[in-house]
This record gives C-alpha cells, structure tokens and sequence, in this order.
C-alpha cells in the first residue's frame, strides 16, 4: 500500500511539473514592487538628490508602462530601424557599451521599455541626467528547477531564494557625432550567515559580473532592432581596444591621484563606470570641464537587527551623504583623478584618500 502511495505521489507530480516549461534561460529577473527595497551597506544605497533632480511620479507601474507604450507607437520612436547598421558593441578590456547612432531622446523611452520587459521596476529615472537604475532583484533562474520547485514552487514561490540580489545601472552619454554611448554597469548583494549556528544573516557587496553586464548589453541590441544571430556574432567578435595601463596612486602637487596612461575619452569612460560600480551617486558631470558631481556615503561597520527589517527597513542611523567632485584631467597619453570638495576646494586628505582607493582598485 505504501509503495502504491508513493507510485501515486510521484506521478502527480510528473503530470503538475509537465505543466510548466523548463526555461533554458539563464535570466528571469523579479523585482519587489511593493514597501521599501533592499537595504544594503549606505555606500551601495542610493541617495536622495536635490529637488531639481527629482522626476516627479512614483516607480514605474503596468499602467504607466503600457501609456508609455501607446505613447511611443503613436510617436514612432520605439519603432526599430530599418538600417540596423546603426548599432554596434565596443570593447576595452572587459569593458563593453553599445555605440549607437541616435540620440538619447530617441534611446531613453526603449531603453526603459527594456528593462521593465524583463521584470525589474526603476528606482531612477533620470533622462535630464542620462541615467537609470533597477531597483534589486531577485534572478529566479537560478533556483533549481527540480520536480519539488516546478510543482509546489508555483504556489510558494516565495520559499525559494538564492540568497543574491542584483541591480543595474544604465548610462546615456552623446557623443560628439549626435549618436549615444549606452554603458550597462551591474551591482550585487549576497546573504550570509554571521556565525557558525547559521541563525542570522547579513547583506554584503559581491563582485560585478562582466558577463552579466554584456548579456544585457547584447539583449538590449535586440531590443534595438539587430536581430539574434547578429547580436550574438557582435557581443563575441567586439573589437578589443588595446588594455590600459594599470591605474595607480601617485602624489601631485601635494595630493593624492589617481594616474592613467590614457587619454581622456578612454579615461573618462572608465572613471564613469568605476563610479557607477562602487556605490557613488553621480548626480550631475560636466564632460566639457572633465567633472563628475557625486554623493558618497562611507561604509560602516554596523549589523543590522533582523532579516525583514534589513530586507524591507532603511537604517535611521546611516550616515548623511556627502558631495564631492570627481575631476579627470587629461595632457595627451597621460590622466589623472583627483577628488575635490563640493565647491572646487581641496577636500581633507583622509576622504581623497578613501575615495581613490575605491576608485583605483575597480579600475584595476
């Protein structure tokens, strides 16, 4: 009888797992759409901006997405080209950004459309700043997806998690030809235990991944019209520019740089996207004036109470944000990073020499 039990039992759960599809996908993103977001250590949390850098709304809601859309057919600007030469993926290292010929009035609304598409909600939205950022989220397609996970994973989705979150940070800068330069930067949280008993749990910074960042750079290629096979054949086979030299600490002047053996496109670029990957709010730049106007928080050493408060809370006790100025000057081949005071003065030696070497060990 018991063996005919568990035969039964089985089957079921054959048959109510044949109902779902096993995706191959490797990428099926959820956001919390409702309370607040993740809390994570204040350097990685995004921080409140003046008044004049507030888009008026809340996160982006199904409503407003499918407005947005009947909007942008009637406008025609979500349409895709019918020249999808227009669209190519370039590379530095293991730095890649999609070069496309449009301008980032015509690139913000199907850029925003593409992340909302696969599951994230937006916790900024800035096109005044070229920039947006998912709120964090849970990639689903990591769990197993066992015979267990396919039946009663429908109906307690909830109970299944990786214990990692992610967000991504997007970026729309002109270039001098009228086009766009789109750099995808990608941020992660991982939970772990803080003692051997396993009873308690904290958030913590883990590596951006690379490849993640070129696979929505490649989505995001179809997205704007080149078709699979052809995005696929551009992420693989993009041009590599030469490395740059390895960046490094030096002194000028009495204060603390950082040195590159670059020029100052090259630089610029990957000061942006340092910036963007550890935990600076870049709230305005000024490419003319070589200028990035960010906020920073330092990172502190507190625990936090409990798994929801950390999971849904934001701390009282954070410590208020401060703006600095992140300066690239460029003579030739050669660059150099300073970081000044929010007005243009020299900052005290201990903030330049924390923020640098944040700064200086990403771009390693």
């Amino acid at each position: 009888m018991n063996t005919t039990l568990r035969l039964s039992l089985l089957g079921l759960a054959v048959a109510l797992s044949a109902c779902s599809v096993l995706e191959s996908d490797k990428i099926d993103y959820k956001s919390a759409t409702t309370g607040s977001t993740l809390e994570v250590p204040p350097d990685l949390t995004q921080l409140s901006t003046d008044t004049r850098y507030v888009v008026p709304g809340k996160a982006a809601s199904a409503a407003a997405y499918e407005a947005g859309r009947a909007q942008q057919a009637q406008a025609g600007v979500n349409a895709a080209p019918k020249d999808i030469g227009d669209v190519r993926i370039e590379r530095d290292g293991n730095e890649r950004w999609l070069v496309v010929a449009r301008s980032p009035n015509q690139l913000w609304d199907p850029v925003r459309d593409f992340w909302l598409e696969h599951g994230f909600v937006l916790s900024i939205d800035q096109p005044q700043l070229g920039i947006m950022e998912t709120d964090w989220a849970e990639n689903r397609a990591k769990i197993p997806q066992d015979v267990i996970r396919r039946t009663i994973g429908k109906l307690f989705d909830s109970l299944y998690s990786t214990g990692e979150r992610d967000k991504f940070r997007t970026r729309l800068e002109r270039r001098a030809d009228g086009g766009t330069d789109i750099y995808i930067t990608h941020k992660g949280m991982a939970e772990v235990y803080t003692n051997t008993q396993k009873d308690n749990t904290i958030w913590q910074p883990r590596p951006a991944d690379p490849e993640l960042e070129t696979e929505f750079l490649r989505r995001l290629m179809v997205k704007l019209g080149v078709s699979e096979e052809q995005a696929r054949a551009e992420a693989a086979a993009a041009p590599a520019v030469a490395a740059p030299a390895a960046a490094r600490l030096a002194q000028a002047n009495g204060t603390q740089v950082i040195e590159l053996d670059e020029d100052f496109d090259r630089a610029w670029r990957h000061v942006g996207l340092s910036l963007d990957r550890t935990g600076f709010t870049v709230e305005d730049r000024d490419r003319s004036q070589g200028t990035y106007f960010v906020r920073y928080v330092p990172p502190t050493e507190k625990k936090e109470p409990g798994f929801f408060s950390r999971l849904f809370g934001a701390s009282a006790s954070a410590a208020a944000p401060e703006k600095y100025r992140i300066v690239v000057r460029s003579n030739a081949r050669h660059s150099t990073v300073s970081v000044l005071g929010a007005d243009g003065s020299a900052e005290s030696q201990a903030n330049v020499e924390r923020m640098l070497r944040i700064l200086v060990e990403d771009m390693k």
